[in-house]
């Protein structure tokens, strides 16, 4: 196992891969990265998923064989896509069970088009949690409002979720309300409290979006400082009273995931995120290009600081230069919902594509 990956495990940190596909299972790709980068869980979203089955022929021959059963073209998908994450959970499970349910997740994200309608999300995350039958899958929800009421639904009806597209402290806030509102539910209702969550805190997409009006000294700050401030207060929240209560009657804390940790800046170290967001109890879910850069080249220095380090006064700076970090942070998830409903229609698109006798929709 790499000496960086070794130290991140040791502080506290899971490494996830943000990646799924049928070729790194056939070519076992992704046992590789089990075995040699102590990677110890996956998530997927539509935009991996779409380059994927779009951009490949690995899928071809299992859509030509489901199209002859006339399945919906999202039907064809989902069993696509749970074949695939379902041989990953397994692959995962060993970990699973030696970390007593911690770790050892694969994630699979119900359909964007859902992001506003919370009944449905409901239905269909309870759906594709049962259709997939593994005790470590992750249904992913978004942080949205709508979403947040799916979440505490699907967290009462014990369903493990994924939180996804949180780009604030207040969005991330949000998001564990609803999860412990849903445990407060459980256990009142006599239910088992352990129902495993993690919220998804996504960092550079901040710094692509404020490239072009901050000064040079500012440039790939404004993410990181989001992530420290956002770590304190799920810090905070992990001491508070509230949650001491919970975990007295079994309750399992919601993990902060670090998501988004690509360099998007080419003039930047490309593990600039891996190295700044080294943080006990944490996720951080990389890319395959940054994975293998950081076991090259990255290092690990001192632990994100528990109280934010200095977050705030980079975060005033930024607001200092015209950068409303509020607006932005709801910007940034309406793009982000917006964004992944764009590359699911391409997804049905492309898998209607190679179907025998069809032609795609436009």
């Amino acid at each position: 196992m790499n000496t960086s990956m070794k130290t991140l495990q040791a502080l506290g940190q899971s490494i996830w891969i943000d990646n799924i596909s049928r070729e790194m299972l056939m070519k076992k790709q992704l046992q590789h990265y089990i075995d040699d980068y102590a990677v110890t869980g996956l998530t997927s979203n539509p935009t991996i998923f779409e380059h994927a089955i779009g951009r490949g022929s690995f899928y071809d021959d299992a859509i030509k064989n489901a199209a002859r059963h006339g399945e919906p073209v999202e039907d064809l998908f989902f069993t696509l896509a749970l074949q695939d994450l379902t041989a990953a959970a397994d692959l995962f499970r060993p970990i699973h069970d030696e970390t007593e349910g911690i770790d050892g997740w694969v994630s699979l994200e119900v359909s964007p088009l859902l992001v506003d309608d919370s009944a449905k999300t409901v239905a269909a995350a309870a759906w594709l949690h049962a259709a997939g039958d593994r005790e470590n899958l992750y249904i992913k929800i978004p942080g949205t409002v709508a979403g947040a009421k799916a979440i505490e639904e699907s967290i009462f009806a014990g369903v493990p979720i994924n939180v996804t597209l949180l780009f604030s402290r207040e969005q991330y806030l949000a998001s564990a309300e609803a999860y412990m509102r849903a445990i407060e539910r459980r256990i009142e209702a006599g239910r088992d409290p352990r129902v495993s969550s993690v919220a998804s805190l996504f960092v550079s997409r901040w710094d692509v979006a404020v490239k072009d009006q901050v000064p040079l000294d500012l440039r790939n700050r404004l993410g990181i400082a989001i992530a420290q401030q956002t770590y304190k207060a799920y810090r905070e929240l992990l001491s508070s009273a509230r949650w001491r209560k919970l975990e007295r009657a079994g309750a399992r804390p919601q993990r902060l995931l670090w998501a988004s940790t690509g360099t998007k800046d080419e003039s930047a170290s490309d593990v600039l995120y891996i190295e700044a967001l080294a943080a006990p109890d944490t996720i951080n879910t990389i890319p395959d290009k940054t994975l293998k850069a950081f076991a090259e080249h990255g290092t690990v220095g001192a632990a994100m600081a528990l109280g934010g380090g200095d977050c705030e006064s980079v975060i005033a700076r930024f607001e200092r230069a015209g950068v409303d970090c509020t607006r932005l942070a709801e910007r940034l998830q309406r793009d982000g919902a917006a964004a992944f409903s764009d590359s699911w229609r391409k997804l049905l698109a492309s898998i209607e594509a190679k179907m025998p006798h069809r032609e795609a929709s436009p």
